[in-house]
Parts: structure tokens; C-alpha cells; sequence
């Protein structure tokens, strides 16, 4: 009968280890980060894509300053923040304009008005990313 247990628990064992471990590691909370207000914020697991469905405003830079993150509208404890359900617009620079670090929503539309940048809505990429501050 012992004989027989460690046989069994040598082949769940085996089966165990077996087992893929990449994805379980690959939902490891605070993964990235972003901007918010000038400050960086993390987020809290990996993105969802949610095409179409966005309330927050989100900014991907598409072609910015070294070391430019995504920017976040809003964060926890701000008015209107919906927990992380953004609605994405895609930055350019415009040809011509030197890469400058944006790190706020205020940065992104004063860039926008001063013809540097041009803000493009991206709603095929929305998604679901709670943050941190």
C-alpha cells in the first residue's frame, strides 16, 4: 500500500512539474507603468481588450521622446475615474517637431493645440487596466 502511494505521488509530481509555468507568471499584478499628472502610476494586471467600450481618456505616444509611457487621464481617487476602462487615442508628432516628454492629458491637448502633436481616436483599441497611484 505505501509502495503504491509513492508510486501515485510520483506521477502527480511528474505531471505537476510538467505543467507550463510561463502563463501563470505572465498575470503577475503591477507589471507597467504610465503617467498621470506628471507623476508615474502602475498598473495592476495585464491590459483587456475591450474595442470600443472606453469612458477615460488614454494616450499611446506613437512616436515620442525616450522614455515616454502611455498617459492616463484620470486615476483612483480622481474625479470620474471608472476603474480603469480606457478609451484610447493614438499622439503623433508632427514632422518637424523635436520629442518632447508628455506626462499629463494637459500636455497632450496643449501640444495639440500648439500644432505639434496630432490626437487621433483609436476606439479598436480600448481596453481594461485598473492603475495605482
Amino acid at each position: 500500500m505505501k509502495k503504491l502511494s509513492l508510486i501515485s505521488l510520483s506521477i502527480v509530481v511528474t505531471f505537476v512539474l510538467a505543467l507550463p509555468i510561463g502563463s501563470v507568471f505572465a498575470a503577475t499584478p503591477g507589471f507597467g507603468n504610465l503617467y498621470y499628472n506628471g507623476t508615474i502610476v502602475r498598473t495592476v494586471v495585464p491590459p483587456a481588450s475591450f474595442p470600443n467600450t472606453g469612458i477615460d481618456n488614454f494616450y499611446k505616444v506613437t512616436n515620442g521622446a525616450t522614455g515616454q509611457l502611455g498617459i492616463a487621464s484620470v486615476a483612483p481617487g480622481a474625479d470620474g475615474y471608472h476603474g480603469g476602462h480606457w478609451k484610447v487615442f493614438l499622439v503623433t508628432l508632427n514632422p518637424d517637431t523635436t520629442p518632447v516628454l508628455l506626462t499629463s492629458q494637459a500636455a497632450v491637448l496643449a501640444a495639440q493645440s500648439a500644432g505639434t502633436v496630432t490626437v487621433t481616436r483609436n476606439s479598436s483599441a480600448d481596453f481594461l487596466c485598473p492603475v495605482q497611484p
